[in-house]
């Protein structure tokens, strides 16, 4: 402490520290995704990867979707045994990202209902990230990013670099502690990028200029990066001045002088004939060559004949730090995810290009409608993404699918890709459960935190604390409240249970809190209830009851578990699957509380019990309304099959007791192989119902798994038997 060197700048802010999270959660596999939806006849794949007899890739490395708190995501990154799997491709070679730095912007969805929009507000927890906790101040953004930008630094190969996105707000902040993580000699540029052309949203007036530009900070993480050339195309200025010959196609081309250092050409039929004087560099028969392929001209006769050349042989203009040349993302584009802060797929190609080559590994935490992850599988590069937002998630699996399938037409490799998650052990640590400990030790410190865990989810749901009961926990209004596991989903003998003690002590009404389900529950269980005479609901605990602002402010929503329904058709050694309904019962505001809100000659779209309804008011505040979700399929966004659900285990990867070692544990789950998808884009509204037929290997039972997500991005599954 007495010798060390002073910085010379420092950023110091509120609550500025150096701890940084060590934690390491097991990662959940949740969905793998290696090819794209099997149509009438498939050939199998094959290139890079080894496959088996259905052409899922085996072997070799799997690109990562991750949802959740890109901090916790990051440690277990660092810190846990994904680390060597990582460290075994070559490291982390480029990490991009964009934060969403502007903490006043409306992070809500536009989601098309036929033909018209729901404004879909954030979950409550992105809310929180994205505005409450960030739109404190500066020093709320800068401690986020703080953290998180010293584990990435970590994170990446000794060769690797960083590019971090932001705008005026906040590139001075940025500038100052990506020199003090990453060195101020490790600066590399900071680039300005011109997101705009016109001034219609850049909002010019009285007080200032146009904003018509976004920064980029540039950082290497030791001298061991290597940047690789990139060229941009000749303005259209250069262009003029210096290729002004234009061939017969119309294309242009530079003139470049043959003229040597001079002599005499007599006896030389060629020179002769071009009427010149004067010797040149090349001899008679590449002269001859060269004109009979019309690559050298005479623009008049006598005149230094010129060798021409297209402008597209010539590489361009060497990369600079002022990038003017990409547009924005074009409403009409077939890229447009309808993402807010979405970037085009340009600028995150010329970022890849310049700093990685083929077989590298990309990422971006802050991943949105997955553009990175879009743009490195076209450049063969590999990829982690990772996302606190379920929309975003579900916006990016389906746009990866998309570019699978674009490989896939144009014969060319893809590598596939698995959805994970922290899920059950990212709950633990929110309520302080050990993860180092041993699995009896831990679930005795679950069982001892799981009383205040108890109180939070009961507050959140307004609910009172009850007693007397043996598997109630709480009441509100006239229906008692029973809470499931933490670390497990609420199975059929867990509302057995519910329903004994309702019967013993005459309960009517019921409302069962739960992370997960047990698949094919609703409406089973429900109807199995209603003739025994309780009404039971079946409600999803959101994670954002593990931020106690979301309590305290009365936001957190719990949604009524969905339900499928399908239909099987057998024919031989195949099968296939109709989707025959979907029931929802989603909440997000009411009628009346619009109308009383709601001015004169306007009106505005809102979810009650489960119907998307729009609510007009006209001119005189007669008060009009509109279900638009007029059928069920309306609420399917996306939906999926396995058709061989359970072949194949869901195991975690954790160090031993020795800390050394890695051990694979089966988590009792089963990973869904998504074979077969139907979902909704912005350019094709429309979803199949049906699934091609599956070809199985032989007679016997089998299991199917059916995923739907809805429009708001939340995810059913069921799973049927069928006997081929």
């Amino acid at each position: 402490m007495l010798f060390e060197d002073k910085r010379e700048v420092e950023l110091v802010w509120n609550d500025k520290s150096n701890e940084v999270t060590n934690i390491v959660l097991p990662f959940q596999t949740i969905e793998h995704i290696d090819e794209p939806r099997a149509e009438k006849d498939v050939k199998l794949q094959m290139g890079l990867f080894d496959y088996d007899e259905r052409g899922r890739q085996i072997k070799g490395w799997t690109n990562k979707l991750i949802w959740g708190d890109n901090k916790l995501i990051l440690s277990s990154l660092k810190n846990g045994p994904l680390r060597e799997e990582i460290e075994a491709q070559g490291g982390i070679k480029l990490i991009y990202i964009d934060p969403p730095f502007d903490v006043g912007a409306d992070f809500s969805m536009d989601i098309e209902i036929g033909d018209e929009q729901l404004h879909k507000q954030p979950s409550v927890l992105e809310e929180l990230a994205y505005r409450d906790t960030w739109g404190k101040g500066a020093d709320s953004f800068i401690t986020m990013l703080y953290e998180r930008l010293i584990l990435m630094k970590d994170l990446l190969s000794q060769d690797g670099s960083i590019f971090v996105q932001c705008d005026y707000r906040v590139s001075a902040y940025l500038k100052l502690i990506l020199d003090e993580i990453f060195d101020k000699n490790n600066f590399v540029n900071q680039i300005v990028w011109k997101r705009t052309f016109s001034h219609s949203d850049t909002g010019q007036g009285a007080n200032h200029f146009g904003r018509l530009h976004d920064y980029i900070l540039f950082y290497k993480k030791s001298e061991k990066f290597k940047l690789n050339t990139v060229y941009t195309d000749y303005s259209e200025k250069y262009i003029k001045d210096f290729y002004k010959y234009t061939g017969k196609n119309g294309k242009k081309y530079r003139l470049v002088s043959l003229l040597g250092p001079g002599g005499g050409a007599k006896g030389n039929p060629f020179y002769e004939f071009l009427g010149i004087s004067r010797y040149w560099v090349y001899s008679k028969e590449k002269m001859k060559k060269l004109y009979e392929e019309g690559k050298i001209i005479q623009i008049k006769p006598g005149t230094v004949p010129q060798k021409i050349r297209y402008i597209d042989e010539s590489p361009g203009v060497p990369l600079q730090d002022l990038w003017m040349d990409i547009s924005p993302v074009q409403g009409g584009s077939l890229e447009n995810a309808d993402y807010p802060t979405q970037k085009p797929e340009s600028l995150i190609e010329r970022i890849i290009n310049a700093s990685s080559n083929e077989d590298d590994i990309i990422c971006d935490f802050f991943c949105g409608s997955g553009t990175t992850g879009a743009v490195a599988e076209k450049l063969n590069r590999k990829w982690i993404m990772s996302d606190l937002g379920k929309f975003a998630i579900n916006t990016s699996r389906k746009r990866l699918i998309n570019v699978q399938r674009e490989l896939k037409n144009n014969k060319k490799n893809y590598r596939a890709f698995e959805i994970l998650n922290l899920g059950k052990y990212e709950r633990q640590h929110y309520i302080g459960v050990n993860p180092n400990l041993r699995e009896e030790d831990k679930n005795k410190q679950l069982e001892e935190k799981e009383k205040d865990f108890v109180k939070l989810i009961l507050k959140a749901y307004k609910a009172e604390p009850t007693s007397g009961f043996k598997i109630f926990h709480g009441k509100k209004s006239a229906r008692l409240v029973a809470i499931g596991p933490i670390n497990l989903p609420v199975t059929r003998n867990f509302i057995h249970e519910v329903l004994t003690e309702c019967i013993a002590k005459f309960i009517t009404k019921v409302d069962v809190l739960g992370f997960e389900f047990e698949m094919g529950l609703v409406p089973n269980v429900v109807d199995e209830a209603k003739e025994k005479g309780v009404d039971l609901s079946l409600k999803y605990i959101p994670r954002d009851v593990f931020d106690k602002r979301a309590i305290e402010k009365n936001q957190v929503v719990f949604y009524d578990v969905s339900y499928i329904e399908v239909k099987p058709y057998i024919k031989g050694k195949s099968a296939s699957v109709e989707l025959i309904d979907f029931s929802v019962f989603y909440n997000q505001d009411t009628i009346a509380n619009v109308v009383e809100q709601l001015k004169n000659g306007s009106n505005k779209i809102i979810v009650e019990n489960g119907k998307i309804i729009k609510v007009t008011k006209d001119k005189d505040g007669i008060v009009n309304s509109e279900i638009l979700t007029k059928k069920w399929t309306d609420w399917i966004d996306y939906w999926s099959v396995d058709f061989n659900y359970e072949s194949k285990k869901e195991t975690i990867r954790r160090k031993k007791d020795n800390n050394k070692e890695v051990e694979e544990i089966w988590t009792g789950d089963y990973i869904f192989e998504n074979e077969w998808q139907s979902f909704r884009t912005k350019k094709d509204r429309n979803i199949e119902l049906k699934t091609v037929s599956h070809e199985y290997p032989g007679k016997g039972r089998y299991k199917i798994a059916i995923k739907v997500v809805d429009i708001f991005g939340n995810d059913t599954m069921k799973v049927i038997e069928v006997n081929i």
